[in-house]
């Protein structure tokens, strides 16, 4: 289930992304960005909709996902 990030209060938004920065790390090749400046470009992805955040109801855990990696709800067949 995707979550819309505009619904979160603030708060929660920035320790979501933090979290999931801090996850993923900071180290992007021959640049290294610091906690904040990673924030930062998590939260204008989602703001550009490149990302968005992805709740597994099966694994009861939230993660912010390329919106490319979604498949679209036309291509789910039901059973």
């Amino acid at each position: 289930m995707i979550i819309p990030w505009q619904q979160l209060p603030n708060a929660t938004l920035d320790n979501l992304i933090e979290s999931f920065v801090l996850r993923e790390g900071t180290d992007y090749g021959e640049q290294t960005f610091s906690l904040s400046e990673k924030v930062t470009q998590v939260r204008q992805q989602l703001e550009r909709g490149d990302v968005v955040i992805l709740y597994s109801e099966l694994h009861e855990s939230v993660t912010i996902v390329p919106k490319n990696t979604i498949p679209p709800i036309d291509d789910v067949t039901e059973n």
